[in-house]
């Protein structure tokens, strides 16, 4: 296995790179949540000039259909289609709250977008509840023409965020690999990062030889990954997203694996085969040394940390099978014995740690099949999320709702997500080719 408020508040978007809206991933919402709240995202008016030469009719970009297949993406809300729609209302002050109230509409989203002098854009929306009569939540966001999609997501955070209480993970990353066919018949990886809902790819990565386990660093800037060589082994670089530069961190004797970055951006946490057994190490960025941390006849591998920077969760076979441990970390080393974490099965493995470090995503053996499961660890109670057979490489969102991982449909490697109460579920897949190896990002854009 490999595995708001006011409006007034303004923001200016300044980073991105100019690329087609096209999506790479599929996205099928395959379970929405029963009881999914009822929303109405109402198309936002467009406040540019009239056909005059080199004038645009609409906005560059769809804000309120990107906002609906957002909240649409989270499970928790159902948009209504715009066919059903009973206005299309602009500002609250135009809002029939009766009329909406009497589809059962829960929620009013309305908005507008206005051309600057300066080229810019400025994106107004407001969140109204239909029962109060009220508004919720409303910003102005000035954003670049680049940027609307970006702008679409951050209003659609703080929709989440205002109905929700808690953050939402739209405006965020997610890395994955691809598989496909060259036309001798070779495989071709692809180290590729894309918004979360499968917009703005880009390759930061192209090779002949495998790559895997890619893990985001704390700021969003690099990524670190498993690059198999030719006659050499696996070995572990670090990449700029920015200036797409790679660097091998170091030169290890043996192979080198499953990377897994620290919280604090200092470390590298990874598997080494240096004495002819997986062992896990730290590795200082800085410094360019490593120290151990694990000492065990047994595999130790796949290290996910914590997220103060206590402590390492990662998987062994000392309990006759593969199961996870936790070992608390300082600058020095490992502090006391590993504690075994898992004890349902005979196999959990590939540890992932929610942001607020409450659950453990893993892949679980049951029956055969390899599924995703979650532990709660302050009570060791093991839940078991999918139903299929060849479920890897959880991770979690940055909002700790959602866990995204690989698995096969149709005999085809896809993504699929769900969430961490396993009621809200949706597959992401290639036109071609396969699809593995997901990390979110738990960077948010600034």
């Amino acid at each position: 296995m490999y595995r708001l408020s006011r409006i007034g508040l303004s923001f200016l978007l300044v980073f991105a790179l100019v690329r087609p809206s096209i999506a790479a991933l599929t996205i099928d919402i395959t379970q929405g949540i029963d009881g999914a709240l009822p929303v109405a995202v109402v198309p936002f008016a467009w406040s540019g000039s009239g056909p005059t030469k080199g004038a645009s009719t609409s906005a560059p970009e769809d804000i309120a259909a990107i906002v609906a297949s957002d909240l649409r993406r989270s499970g928790r809300f159902a948009p209504i289609p715009n066919s059903d729609l009973v206005g299309k209302p602009s500002h609250s002050s135009e809002v029939n709250y009766t009329a909406w109230r009497a589809l059962g509409v829960d929620n009013l989203i309305v908005g507008q977008v206005r051309p600057m002098v300066d080229g810019t854009y400025e994106v107004q929306f407001q969140l109204l509840d239909m029962f109060k009569a009220e508004q919720l939540a409303g910003y102005k966001i000035r954003s670049r023409r680049a940027n609307l999609r970006r702008t679409a997501h951050q209003i659609s955070d703080l929709i989440y965020q205002a109905l929700m209480g808690v953050k939402g993970a739209f405006d965020t990353n997610i890395s994955y690999v691809t598989v496909t066919k060259n036309r001798r018949q070779e495989n071709i990886y692809r180290l590729a990062i894309a918004d979360s809902d499968g917009f703005n790819e880009k390759i930061i990565l192209e090779t002949k030889t495998p790559i895997i386990s890619p893990s985001w660093s704390p700021n969003g800037l690099q990524i670190a990954y498993v690059r198999f060589k030719n006659n050499i082994g696996a070995e572990v670089y670090v990449q700029s997203i920015l200036t797409g530069r790679a660097k091998r961190i170091a030169s290890f004797k043996g192979t080198a694996s499953a990377p897994a970055w620290s919280p604090d951006g200092k470390n590298l946490a990874l598997t080494l085969y240096k004495d002819g057994n997986a062992e896990i190490y730290i590795h200082s960025l800085s410094r360019g040394t490593s120290r151990r941390i694990t000492r065990n006849s047994a595999a130790d591998t796949e290290p996910a940390w914590l997220p103060d920077n206590s402590a390492l969760i990662f998987t062994s076979d000392r309990g006759n099978g593969p199961q996870l441990y936790e070992v608390s970390v300082n600058s020095f080393g490992a502090q006391g014995r590993p504690k075994r974490l898992t004890f349902e099965g005979n196999y959990n493995a590939r540890a992932s740690v929610s942001p607020d470090g409450k659950f453990v995503a893993m892949v679980h053996r049951i029956e055969g099949s390899y599924r995703i499961a979650v532990l709660e660890r302050a009570t060791g109670y093991l839940r078991v999320l999918t139903e299929s057979r060849l479920d890897e490489s959880p991770s979690f969102a940055p909002n700790g709702s959602m866990i995204i991982y690989a698995t096969e449909y149709k005999n085809r490697g896809v993504l699929a997500a769900v969430s961490v109460d396993g009621r809200a579920r949706q597959r992401l897949q290639l036109n071609r080719g396969d699809v593995r190896e997901p990390a979110w990002s738990y960077f948010k854009k600034k």
